[in-house]
Protein backbone atom coordinates (compact mmCIF):
# COMPACT_ATOMS: atom_id res chain seq x y z
CA UNK A 1 0.00 0.00 0.00
CA UNK A 2 1.45 3.41 -0.94
CA UNK A 3 2.21 5.83 1.87
CA UNK A 4 -0.23 8.68 2.45
CA UNK A 5 -0.36 11.74 4.70
CA UNK A 6 -3.33 10.28 6.57
CA UNK A 7 -1.60 6.94 7.26
CA UNK A 8 1.67 8.60 8.22
CA UNK A 9 0.05 11.11 10.56
CA UNK A 10 -2.08 8.41 12.21
CA UNK A 11 1.00 6.23 12.81
CA UNK A 12 2.92 9.20 14.16
CA UNK A 13 0.10 10.25 16.51
CA UNK A 14 0.02 6.72 17.98
CA UNK A 15 3.81 6.31 18.25
CA UNK A 16 5.25 4.78 21.43
CA UNK A 17 8.77 4.06 20.10
CA UNK A 18 10.66 6.13 22.69
CA UNK A 19 10.19 7.55 26.17
CA UNK A 20 9.14 10.99 24.86
CA UNK A 21 5.64 9.61 24.31
CA UNK A 22 5.22 9.42 28.11
CA UNK A 23 5.59 13.16 28.67
CA UNK A 24 4.07 14.68 25.52
CA UNK A 25 0.81 16.58 25.42
CA UNK A 26 0.65 16.41 21.63
CA UNK A 27 2.56 14.88 18.77
CA UNK A 28 3.87 17.76 16.64
CA UNK A 29 3.59 16.26 13.16
CA UNK A 30 4.29 19.18 10.83
CA UNK A 31 2.64 22.18 9.22
CA UNK A 32 2.49 23.87 5.85
CA UNK A 33 2.04 22.99 2.21
CA UNK A 34 2.39 19.25 1.50
CA UNK A 35 3.30 20.11 -2.11
CA UNK A 36 5.97 22.63 -1.07
CA UNK A 37 9.27 22.78 -2.91
CA UNK A 38 10.94 24.04 0.29
CA UNK A 39 11.07 22.12 3.57
CA UNK A 40 12.38 23.44 6.88
CA UNK A 41 13.50 20.98 9.55
CA UNK A 42 14.12 21.84 13.19
CA UNK A 43 15.19 19.59 16.04
CA UNK A 44 12.07 19.15 18.16
CA UNK A 45 9.05 20.84 19.70
CA UNK A 46 9.19 23.18 22.66
CA UNK A 47 6.53 23.88 25.28
CA UNK A 48 4.23 25.97 23.03
CA UNK A 49 4.50 23.43 20.22
CA UNK A 50 3.74 20.54 22.60
CA UNK A 51 0.69 22.40 23.85
CA UNK A 52 -0.67 23.29 20.40
CA UNK A 53 0.60 20.35 18.31
CA UNK A 54 2.08 22.73 15.71
CA UNK A 55 5.81 23.34 15.06
CA UNK A 56 7.37 26.76 15.60
CA UNK A 57 4.48 28.60 17.30
CA UNK A 58 6.35 30.25 20.20
CA UNK A 59 8.75 33.19 20.08
CA UNK A 60 11.15 31.24 17.85
CA UNK A 61 8.25 30.47 15.50
CA UNK A 62 7.28 34.12 15.26
CA UNK A 63 10.90 34.94 14.50
CA UNK A 64 10.97 32.20 11.85
CA UNK A 65 7.88 33.77 10.24
CA UNK A 66 9.72 37.11 10.20
CA UNK A 67 12.78 35.45 8.63
CA UNK A 68 10.63 33.88 5.89
CA UNK A 69 8.85 37.17 5.17
CA UNK A 70 12.21 38.86 4.50
CA UNK A 71 12.52 36.70 1.38
CA UNK A 72 8.85 36.75 0.39
CA UNK A 73 7.76 33.43 1.93
CA UNK A 74 5.15 32.38 4.46
CA UNK A 75 3.98 29.09 5.95
CA UNK A 76 1.62 28.38 3.05
CA UNK A 77 4.66 28.14 0.74
CA UNK A 78 6.86 25.80 2.79
CA UNK A 79 6.54 22.69 4.93
CA UNK A 80 7.92 22.74 8.49
CA UNK A 81 8.74 19.66 10.55
CA UNK A 82 11.18 18.47 13.21
CA UNK A 83 13.60 15.59 13.71
CA UNK A 84 11.55 14.41 16.72
CA UNK A 85 7.79 14.87 16.95
CA UNK A 86 7.51 14.97 20.76
CA UNK A 87 8.99 17.52 23.15
CA UNK A 88 12.18 16.56 24.95
CA UNK A 89 11.76 17.45 28.66
CA UNK A 90 13.05 20.90 29.53
CA UNK A 91 13.70 21.62 25.84
CA UNK A 92 16.95 19.63 25.96
CA UNK A 93 18.49 18.36 22.72
CA UNK A 94 16.81 15.16 21.55
CA UNK A 95 18.92 12.12 22.39
CA UNK A 96 20.26 9.96 19.55
CA UNK A 97 17.97 7.10 20.59
CA UNK A 98 14.97 9.47 20.36
CA UNK A 99 16.09 10.79 16.99
CA UNK A 100 16.59 7.24 15.71
CA UNK A 101 13.11 6.21 16.88
CA UNK A 102 11.48 9.18 15.15
CA UNK A 103 13.54 9.92 12.03
CA UNK A 104 11.60 7.45 9.87
CA UNK A 105 8.51 9.66 10.10
CA UNK A 106 10.51 12.63 8.82
CA UNK A 107 12.01 10.58 5.98
CA UNK A 108 8.49 9.54 4.98
CA UNK A 109 7.35 13.17 5.06
CA UNK A 110 10.27 14.09 2.81
CA UNK A 111 9.39 11.22 0.44
CA UNK A 112 5.78 12.44 0.20
CA UNK A 113 6.73 16.10 -0.32
CA UNK A 114 9.83 15.58 -2.47
CA UNK A 115 11.18 19.07 -1.74
CA UNK A 116 13.81 20.62 -3.96
CA UNK A 117 15.30 22.52 -1.02
CA UNK A 118 15.72 21.37 2.57
CA UNK A 119 16.82 23.90 5.19
CA UNK A 120 18.15 22.56 8.48
CA UNK A 121 17.25 24.93 11.31
CA UNK A 122 20.10 24.51 13.75
CA UNK A 123 22.94 22.13 14.52
CA UNK A 124 20.93 19.02 15.45
CA UNK A 125 19.09 18.88 12.10
CA UNK A 126 22.30 19.67 10.21
CA UNK A 127 24.15 16.85 11.99
CA UNK A 128 21.38 14.48 10.90
CA UNK A 129 21.22 15.57 7.25
CA UNK A 130 24.59 17.05 6.31
CA UNK A 131 27.34 15.62 8.52
CA UNK A 132 27.65 14.09 11.99
CA UNK A 133 30.54 16.49 12.57
CA UNK A 134 28.62 19.56 11.36
CA UNK A 135 29.63 22.84 13.01
CA UNK A 136 26.92 25.45 12.64
CA UNK A 137 29.23 28.40 13.37
CA UNK A 138 31.55 27.43 10.50
CA UNK A 139 29.23 25.69 8.00
CA UNK A 140 25.90 27.56 8.05
CA UNK A 141 24.84 28.85 4.64
CA UNK A 142 26.87 26.28 2.65
CA UNK A 143 24.87 24.36 0.05
CA UNK A 144 25.09 20.56 -0.26
CA UNK A 145 23.55 18.16 -2.78
CA UNK A 146 21.96 15.30 -0.81
CA UNK A 147 19.51 12.71 -2.17
CA UNK A 148 18.38 14.97 -5.01
CA UNK A 149 17.82 17.98 -2.75
CA UNK A 150 19.73 21.21 -2.20
CA UNK A 151 20.43 21.23 1.54
CA UNK A 152 21.81 23.99 3.75
CA UNK A 153 21.73 24.87 7.42
CA UNK A 154 21.16 28.15 9.18
CA UNK A 155 21.02 29.13 12.81
CA UNK A 156 17.91 28.00 14.68
CA UNK A 157 15.56 30.94 15.31
CA UNK A 158 15.84 30.41 19.09
CA UNK A 159 19.64 30.77 18.82
CA UNK A 160 19.12 34.09 17.01
CA UNK A 161 16.83 35.27 19.80
CA UNK A 162 19.53 34.42 22.36
CA UNK A 163 22.37 35.91 20.29
CA UNK A 164 21.25 38.75 17.98
CA UNK A 165 24.87 39.13 16.86
CA UNK A 166 24.35 36.13 14.56
CA UNK A 167 21.52 37.85 12.65
CA UNK A 168 23.65 39.52 9.95
CA UNK A 169 25.10 36.11 8.97
CA UNK A 170 21.58 34.67 8.93
CA UNK A 171 20.40 37.50 6.67
CA UNK A 172 23.13 36.46 4.21
CA UNK A 173 21.95 32.83 4.48
CA UNK A 174 18.37 33.92 3.80
CA UNK A 175 19.45 35.84 0.71
CA UNK A 176 21.32 32.74 -0.48
CA UNK A 177 18.15 30.72 0.09
CA UNK A 178 16.17 33.30 -1.89
CA UNK A 179 18.58 33.01 -4.82
CA UNK A 180 18.39 29.21 -4.73
CA UNK A 181 14.58 29.28 -4.67
CA UNK A 182 14.55 31.62 -7.67
CA UNK A 183 17.02 29.35 -9.46
CA UNK A 184 15.40 25.92 -9.00
CA UNK A 185 11.84 26.23 -7.67
CA UNK A 186 9.35 26.44 -10.51
CA UNK A 187 6.13 26.58 -8.47
CA UNK A 188 7.11 28.88 -5.59
CA UNK A 189 5.92 32.40 -6.30
CA UNK A 190 7.55 34.50 -3.63
CA UNK A 191 5.68 37.58 -2.47
CA UNK A 192 7.31 40.77 -3.66
CA UNK A 193 7.71 43.55 -1.09
CA UNK A 194 6.48 46.14 -3.58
Amino acid sequence: MPDSWELLERECQNCRECALCQTRQNVVFGVGNPQAEIMLVGEGPGANEDEQGIPFVGRAGQFLDDMLSIIGLDRTMVYIANIVKCRPPGNRDPLNVEQDACIGYLYRQIALIQPKILVCLGRIAAMRFISEKFRITKEHGIWNDINGMRVMAMYHPSALLRDPGKRPETFDDLKSLQREIDRICEHTERKRPW
